[in-house]
């Protein structure tokens, strides 16, 4: 206990430091007379921290105000960041001046615990080499055979079982719940050869998952706490960082586990062509444990906690718009039949649209930020300094009518399709990357991006065929909380009931 208040005592001495140092507060952080003022030491802080629950939707009112669709702030300690809407400077940070803007000292440090040098939270000739391996496992070969030995096993032989279970019995599903223990089947699977086994009839409950779950979060928490706090708690082992400590570990256990048991499957067959993505690893001559487990914990996170993000908030807005709902039913009934998924999913061009449309308002992603290894000025006249991080903020930019027009606020797929009236049928009409950076931008653009729609549309086409989506009223008839720490979830989980179509 007395070592918790040493950690932070610190604290007890800012709010006496800044009255005496200066008692009105300075509000010159910037020319946007809403943002919070800033004092000596603590900076806006106790704005930062006030609004922490309701972070993305403060932010977001913020840059909107702003006429650059840009603000700078200071954090505490002297450390100013700048947050961004706009398509010109994520240009400029994603691909323009990319050698300029970084993970970052900051950012990999913040996260090292958790994914150590993984492709995630790497920089240079590490993250080049992470990235040219793994791109392998994107050409068309490997995601035909994901579609149609993976998912679709997992599909039709445990997801449409379950849902068709809870039909019968009329039981209440939590449905992000389901599309987490979906998607981590399969990127082990596809990505490891290893078959956790976490979506069963039993739906068990797996240490692991549990594990990654807080270890995600604490890690993700750390980003808006005091950098000087979260250490010296980590330093004493207690609060927060005692408790990220131990799901670490086991996080890094289960990770251990996967890439012993598959360096024994490669001694022993040897003769054995083998095409997932650890195998390429550890055939590149990267025996390292630490890197290669690195590797695998980075790849869970990307393909478990993104696409059932994603596919949480879309049955969540198609279950609140009935037309919507129509529509991809008529193009699911269209094109649907079981056996030839990865060409079937390519063609659901208004699926794919929804799910455009559901993840502009809905990122799983909703920040990321850069930090500048040089001085720079942004095209927008902002000054950023060497050190300082520049968040782009993928949230808000889904809510500028400056890029989206006055209607942003409604789910509409349509804004991404245009009417080919000679062939009858609807053409998908994509937004520039930079405008939409759901699946980033430039030389760091998500490899999984293809393979993720595939995955989800196939989900849908399946789900939604058999069975319709209902999402249970909560209290007092409020919508659900988006809540993000690394990736996007649905506070409270996704309570559903699930009707068989006749």
């Amino acid at each position: 206990m007395f070592l918790e208040l040493l950690a932070f005592f610190p604290l007890f001495l800012l709010p006496l430091l800044f009255f005496i140092l200066n008692p009105f507060g300075d509000s010159k952080t910037s020319n946007n007379s809403k943002l919070p003022k800033s004092y000596p030491i603590i900076g806006s802080f106790p704005a930062i921290y006030k609004n922490y629950a309701n972070r993305l939707p403060w932010f977001t009112d913020l840059v909107k105000t702003s006429s650059t669709s840009t603000i700078t702030m200071h954090h505490s300690l002297g450390n100013r960041f700048v947050v961004t809407a706009n398509p010109a400077v994520v240009q400029h940070i994603l691909k323009t001046k990319f050698h300029v803007y970084q993970k970052g000292e900051s950012f990999r440090t913040t996260l090292q615990d958790l994914l150590g040098d993984g492709i995630f939270n790497a920089d240079g000739d590490n993250w080049k080499f992470q990235r040219q391996l793994s791109s392998h496992e994107f050409n068309t070969k490997s995601l035909r055979k994901f579609v149609e030995q993976v998912v679709d096993t997992e599909l039709y032989d445990r997801l449409i079982p379950i849902l068709s279970k809870s039909s019968n019995e009329r039981t209440v599903l939590d449905f992000q719940d389901i599309l987490q223990r979906f998607a981590f089947d399969n990127i082990c699977r596809i990505g490891f050869g290893y078959d956790p086994e976490y979506l069963l009839p039993s739906l068990p409950q797996a240490k692991f998952a549990v594990a990654f779950d807080d270890a995600v979060q604490i890690s993700g928490d750390r980003f808006t706490s005091m950098r000087p706090v979260w250490k010296i708690k980590r330093a004493f082992g207690i609060g927060s960082e005692s408790h990220l400590r131990r799901v670490v570990s086991d996080v890094r256990e289960f990770a251990n586990t996967i890439v012993r048991q598959k360096k024994r499957e490669m001694d022993e067959m040897k003769t054995m062509e083998s095409h997932d993505l650890l195998s390429r690893f550890l055939s590149s001559g990267h025996s390292d444990e630490k890197f290669v487990t690195d590797m695998v914990i980075s790849f869970t996170l990307a393909g478990r906690d993104t696409t059932s993000a994603a596919l949480t908030w879309f049955f969540w807005l198609v279950a609140n718009h009935p037309s919507v709902e129509s529509e991809i039913l008529k193009e699911i009934n269209e094109k649907v039949e079981t056996g030839a998924g990865y060409d079937e999913a390519k063609d659901m061009v208004y699926t794919h649209a929804a799910l455009c449309e559901s993840m502009r308002l809905y990122p799983p992603v909703p920040t990321d930020s850069k930090e500048a290894v040089e001085e720079d000025v942004l095209p927008d006249g902002t000054k950023v300094k060497k050190g300082m991080t520049v968040t782009y903020h993928v949230y808000a930019m889904g809510r500028m009518e400056q890029i989206w027009g006055e209607d942003w606020a409604e789910f509409r797929p349509e804004r991404w399709l245009e009417r080919d009236v000679a062939a009858d049928k609807w053409k998908f009409v994509g937004k520039d990357s930079f405008s939409y950076p759901v699946f980033q931008a430039g030389p760091r653009i998500c490899l999984g991006k293809e393979m993720a729609f595939l995955q989800m549309k196939r989900v849908v086409g399946g789900v939604l065929k058999r069975f319709k989506v209902v999402s249970e009223k909560r209290e007092n008839g409020k919508e659900p909380e988006f809540v993000a720490s690394l990736t996007a979830k649905m506070k409270g989980g996704f309570p559903v009931t699930v009707i068989e179509r006749a």
